[in-house]
């Protein structure tokens, strides 16, 4: 019989790439996740689909649940033998209160393991170009909790010492009481002209620094209104911070960018854009399904070997016709057509499938391909194309022209996405995003649906990326201008273009 298992394990401080692979592991395996809020939501997805999600907050002054309630939390699930994984932004034992959990859990004799974490305490000053240790400027640096136990009858800081015996010192969950923290300190030895930093979300796209010193830091916070989770930095090392910036210098550093492609196929585009500094809002307009019925594509496979061409406009088409190629039992060895591809993806991917298309057009759309299959096409020759359920018309309609005989079948169609459309419409109203990318025609279509009647007004208040010129004339007819087109009609093309618009 399965016993209970609990994982106490460190998310990171918040970039969704600053994450163990062992703790990627942990949460595929969980039968249970616990959670809190800085833990980014995208680490969920890698659980199974029957996961039981448990959100327990742990914001500053605002929790969910309480400690004490997460701990007998975490003995019940493990109790009911199943894996449990409690998931904690930065490292459970850095004022995670992970220890407090782990003895609530070896009173009741439940095993578990520490998964550690990186800890923001040197990764959120990392990301804003502040080393907490330096050669010649610092070589010693602590690490202080910005809020002591409040049942605590007195304080246990050693002001006294800590104010000038270390040379960096970082508070976490500090910006709440940095009146008192600053006064400490100066109190105590540390100059007020002590430069100091303040770093808010570190490591995500929504960062904030604000530059300062020990003495004006508490009211420079308070000018610009800077709320938890941030951080409290303060040591020579903060002057480092001119020269070694990175992570804000980024192009498209602090740009909200709205990715509608299908949930499935939005990460390599998403990636893509936050390597730039983009803050990716993923909202697919649209969702891939497989047709009313997979009949005419099984009765093409049926008689593949009677066909001379196969022609692929997309991956998802390779996807789905290789599913039912293998339901049908066959493999790739079954398929004696010659092959072509509309683009690079859409050959890379049948190559994945152990098929090298015959031609790949330079330009990625209709019109490429039928250049390129002119010469090849004589009459009475048998052409399969699975496709979309909704698609342009002009290839198959062409290669009739030449005298080939068409099949055209639906392998999967493409409909509006279950993204909440007034949230969007919100966002665009005030202005707070700054690009949406279209990947397709159907996204500008499903988008415009989902946004209602005035989704084209509101969409033009961003800067718009399509990834060509069909998605573009699609925008164009809806009364959008894009501001910037692919030359290459492929992701990594949409975000080059992207990069010269925010980089000219």
């Amino acid at each position: 019989m399965k016993q209970g298992f609990v994982y106490l394990v460190g998310a990171g401080p918040g970039d969704y790439g600053l994450i163990s692979i062992k703790a990627i592991e942990c949460i595929k395996q969980a039968d249970t996740i616990v959670y809190d809020r800085l833990a980014d939501d995208r680490l969920l997805d890698h659980a199974r689909p029957n996961v039981e999600l448990i959100y327990v907050g742990k914001a500053s002054s605002d929790h969910t649940m309480r400690q004490e309630d997460i701990n007998q939390l975490l003995v019940d699930k493990a109790q009911e033998n199943k894996v449990v994984v409690r998931l904690k932004g930065g490292d459970p034992f850095v004022f995670g209160r992970g220890g407090e959990e782990a003895l609530k859990l070896l009173k009741n004799n439940i095993k578990f393991e520490i998964v550690p974490g990186i800890t923001s305490a040197i990764s959120v000053p990392a990301y804003a170009g502040i080393p907490v240790t330096h050669r010649g400027i610092a070589t010693s640096f602590a690490v202080i909790t910005g809020h002591e136990d409040p049942t605590k009858a007195e304080s246990n800081m050693k002001w006294d010492k800590l104010a000038t015996a270390v040379d960096t010192l970082v508070f976490l969950m500090g910006v709440e009481n940095l009146p008192h923290i600053t006064r400490k300190l100066i109190e105590h030895g540390r100059p007020a002209e002590t430069p100091a930093a303040v770093i808010r979300w570190g490591t995500k796209p929504e960062q904030e620094v604000l530059v300062t010193t020990v003495g004006q830091a508490a009211g420079d916070v308070a000018a610009k209104g800077l709320k938890p989770p941030a951080i409290f930095i303060v040591g020579q090392v903060v002057a480092l911070r001119d020269k070694l910036a990175w992570f804000d210098n980024k192009p498209m550093f602090g740009k909200k960018v709205l990715v509608t492609r299908a949930r499935e196929q939005a990460s390599a585009l998403t990636e893509g854009l936050a390597k730039l500094g983009a803050d990716c809002i993923e909202a697919p307009a649209i969702k891939i399904m497989p047709p009313e019925t997979y009949q005419p594509l099984d009765d093409a496979i049926a008689a593949i070997k009677e066909y001379d061409w196969l022609i692929f406009t997309s991956v998802n088409g390779v996807e789905h016709f290789f599913a039912r190629l293998a339901a049908a039992k066959l493999d790739t060895r079954a398929i004696a057509a010659k092959v072509a591809a509309i683009g690079s993806q859409t050959a890379s991917r049948l190559q994945s499938y152990g098929i090298t298309a015959d031609i790949v057009p330079a330009e990625f759309r209709a019109e490429g391909i039928i250049e390129m299959l002119e010469p090849h096409i004589t009459a009475g020759m048998k052409v399969l194309i699975p496709r979309a359920v909704v698609a342009r018309d002009i290839l198959p309609e062409k290669l009739k022209g030449l005298g080939a005989c068409v099949n055209v079948v639906p392998a999967y169609r493409t409909v509006t996405g279950d993204t909440d459309g007034q949230v969007l419409a919100d966002k665009l109203t005030a202005g707070q995003i700054d690009l949406v990318t279209f990947t397709s025609s159907s996204t500008v279509t499903n988008l415009l649906h989902l946004l209602g009647a005035n989704g084209a007004q509101l969409v033009a208040k961003a800067k718009i990326a399509c990834i060509g010129p069909i998605t573009a004339e699609t925008c164009m007819n809806h009364g959008i201008k894009p501001d910037v087109i692919a030359e290459e009609y492929t992701i990594k093309g949409l975000v080059e273009a992207i990069t010269t618009l925010f980089c000219d």
